[in-house]
């Protein structure tokens, strides 16, 4: 018995070594910005890059009419700029422009849609960003990895998609049900997941924390869960606290001398670039670094034209939901690709990845993608949330690659003089003091204090909806 019982603990030992060595990353941090399609932020990467990246070349093109062949046609560019008003991205809209006058997506129908809200609008939704505009992102592909056939999880707006990246349904949603939201989702969600596996996870909000839209979230177990960004992000990754699972929300709405950095139009993305570059920094410097994976994607597509067709067949219904009148929508099809980017010491770097590997022969990269990857990165206990994130593609193998964290990932510096190009180019003023002064004051409260905006936000809810 002896024998038998050494070569079980050498094969025990061995297992345990190589599971380990296949899964490096203790901390998930997860930012999600708003309202852009991937050819709009990181199409023209293609071009100066990174030529594996399904980008553009600026052949692609749209009539101004899908029901006529002898229209004119606005073919994409690279002069995106300052976006307003803000292009269609309801459900109905995306359905225009995702089939335009046919049966399957052929992604003709963008410039047809804008020309129903504004004529200026026809040539906006068919403009891309040159990498040297968006430098954050153009270092951080160069560097590690970017997932260029990631799709937003149903043809609509933001806060169902948002519902999807953390539970992989929106109950049935297609719209912005106030009432709904108000009431909050009922829906199990991945934190309770990791919770019930007796890991931690944190949420740095910094207006709100619309992941309060989910009921289960308002529950008194889950209060201190939420931090104030500016207060408490880098304090904690800077003491190697951060949560296994940590999510940053941006800010969604301009306050007085804050504007927002969440990217959705009219918001400037010049914002959003600092945003992601202080993420990046601060994860950069703390001790948890090595055992870190950041990813960076985008609720939907905002009305951003895309040329990727969306995946439409055999795509399941998460949990039996439909939506509502006249469009009865079955969730069977994904919304728009949306730039998604992942960061880690553990990736190689000009990562380009695309399809995933199963679960399903016809599995796709969404935002399901992120609870299923998460269950099984830290081998949560509980079941998949729903069918759709049993069937979404999950992006562990993205940090399998390498046998050791890499040393050469870009420094602080690195990202000043990329952020310093594009604001010499638009003939800005570098900022380098982190925080405006008016905080001054604020961050020498206590943590308490923190939570006043969270009290505030569970209070404008009905006391029904808060549980113990």
């Amino acid at each position: 018995m002896k024998p038998i019982f050494l070569i079980f603990l050498i094969l025990s030992r061995v297992f345990v070594e190589t599971h380990q060595q296949q899964q490096p990353i203790k901390t998930v941090v997860v930012l999600v910005l708003e309202n852009r399609s991937f050819d709009h932020m990181l199409g023209w990467m293609k071009k100066s890059v990174n030529p594996a990246i399904n980008g553009v070349t600026g052949k692609e093109c749209n009539r101004v009419s899908t029901k006529a062949e002898d229209t004119e046609t606005i073919c994409f560019s690279d002069d995106a700029e300052y976006v307003d008003p803000d292009p269609g991205h309801s459900f109905e809209a995306v359905e225009q422009q995702v089939f335009g006058s046919g049966l399957v997506p052929t992604m003709s129908g963008f410039v047809e849609q804008a020309l129903t809200m504004s004529q200026n609008l026809s040539e906006t939704v068919m403009k891309g960003f040159r990498p040297q505009n968006v430098p954050i992102y153009a270092t951080l592909i160069r560097e590690f990895a970017v997932f260029d056939r990631w799709f937003s999880s149903i043809p609509g707006p933001t806060q169902p998609n948002r519902l999807f990246v953390y539970s992989a349904t929106s109950h049935g949603s297609t719209s912005h049900v106030k009432k709904q939201l108000a009431k909050g989702y009922p829906q199990r969600t991945i934190f309770d997941s990791v919770h019930d596996s007796g890991l931690d996870f944190g949420i740095y909000f910094q207006n709100i924390p619309t992941t309060l839209f989910y009921r289960n979230l308002r529950k008194l177990k889950y209060i201190f869960k939420f931090h104030q960004y500016d207060l408490k992000f880098k304090g904690d990754a800077k003491k190697g606290k951060l949560p296994s699972l940590t999510v940053i929300e941006p800010r969604y709405f301009d306050l007085k001398g804050l504007p927002g950095n969440d990217d959705h139009p009219s918001h400037d993305v010049a914002n959003g670039q600092k945003l992601v570059k202080e993420v990046y920094e601060t994860l950069r410097a703390s001790p948890q670094w090595n055992q870190t994976l950041l990813v960076i994607t985008y609720d939907e597509h905002g009305g951003f034209y895309d040329h990727v067709q969306t995946p439409f067949v055999n795509v399941p219904n998460p949990d039996g939901n439909t939506g509502p009148a006249p469009y009865f929508f079955k969730f069977d099809r994904l919304g728009v690709r949306v730039p998604t980017i992942m960061v880690s010491p553990w990736i190689k770097k000009g990562t380009v990845i695309s399809r995933p590997k199963g679960p399903a022969p016809n599995s796709e990269f969404e935002h399901s993608s992120i609870p299923a990857t998460i269950k099984k990165m830290f081998n949560l206990s509980s079941n998949f949330l729903t069918h759709r994130d049993a069937w979404a593609g999950t992006f562990e193998q993205v940090v399998r690659d390498l046998t050791s964290p890499r040393t050469d990932c870009p420094s602080n510096h690195l990202l000043d003089l990329a952020l310093y190009h594009f604001l010499h180019v638009f003939g800005f003023i570098l900022l380098t003091i982190d925080h405006f002064l008016c905080y001054g004051l604020i961050l020498i409260l206590m943590h308490s204090i923190s939570m006043f905006p969270t009290l505030l936000f569970f209070f404008s809810f009905s006391f029904s909806s808060i549980e113990l």
